[in-house]
């Protein structure tokens, strides 16, 4: 019989761990361990995250600040749900930081970088027109994150980037539960995108704007419908 492999807490040495289990806590929030609504214990946080006590009780004001959980006491911790304050509030944040973001793009994104993410989002719209895969809308899932995070990544702000990374994670649980991409809405993502990236070729302020809005509000009316 072999023997059971035990898998050994993982302790804080430095700051590079702790953002280890920062991270393991998102996986788990993402790959549904985790589920908006949930009540769990310390204890089941630490066995699902493989952390001692100590460990989790330092993630957990972190955690709290950035209303990824509510510490209630004597009953547990409990994920966030996902609801029409929630979807509000995460798209009203996005919004405000892509809009921003938007602006440093127009000066400072290289027509090269431009003209690759146009071509990466047409390929896969033909693509999907052929005939949609789960591999195929994963790759389409990767394009649609990586275009945002690289306009955030153009501001050089570690502040904004921060507040991004925050923000995301509650629009990624949003997307999961409600508007996960598919043959119907990625085309449709992507015919936002490809705008967006148009008018920043063209250095069109207004235009570049104008279409950044208009796609966040298509996803913010997406999640509100369901």
């Amino acid at each position: 019989m072999n023997a059971k492999v035990m898998t050994a807490p993982i302790k804080y040495n430095d700051g590079r761990i702790r953002q280890v289990a920062y991270e393991q806590f998102q996986e788990a929030l993402l790959d549904g361990r985790l589920r908006p609504g949930q009540m769990v214990s310390q204890r089941e946080l630490v066995e699902m995250l493989h952390l001692s006590i100590g460990a989790l009780r330092e993630l957990l004001p972190r955690l709290q600040s950035e209303n990824l959980i509510t510490v209630l006491p004597q009953k547990g911790i409990m994920i966030p749900a996902i609801d029409l304050q929630m979807i509000r509030d995460a798209f009203q944040m996005r919004a405000a930081l892509e809009r921003e973001a938007v602006l440093y793009a127009l000066k400072k994104m290289p027509e090269e970088v431009l003209l690759e993410q146009k071509a990466l989002h047409l390929e896969i719209i033909e693509a999907v027109k052929a005939g949609s895969s789960e591999e195929l809308l994963r790759r389409g899932q990767e394009i649609d994150s990586g275009f945002h995070a690289l306009l955030m990544q153009s501001t050089r702000n570690e502040l904004l980037m921060g507040a991004y990374d925050i923000n995301n994670i509650r629009i990624r649980l949003i997307k999961l539960d409600r508007i996960r991409l598919n043959s119907l809405t990625l085309p449709a993502a992507f015919g936002d995108h490809i705008k967006i990236i148009d008018a920043l070729l063209a250095r069109d302020r207004n235009a570049a704007m104008e279409a950044m809005d208009h796609h966040i509000g298509n996803a913010r009316e997406r999640a509100l419908e369901l």
